[in-house]
């Protein structure tokens, strides 16, 4: 229970702390991670455009 309660806050205070103190590098983060999944969804529907198709 303990862990359950604790990871969660740490992982948070991390975020808010790389956040704040690189808000640069933060962005690019979440851009990369953005890119990767619209490029996921892009080759699935191109998969699913030449499966149907």
């Amino acid at each position: 229970m303990f862990r359950r309660r604790v990871l969660p806050l740490a992982g948070l205070a991390f975020v808010a702390f790389y956040l704040f103190s690189r808000p640069e590098a933060a962005a690019a983060s979440i851009n990369g991670v953005v890119d990767r999944i619209l490029g996921g969804a892009d080759n699935l529907a191109v998969f699913l455009a030449a499966l149907l198709g």
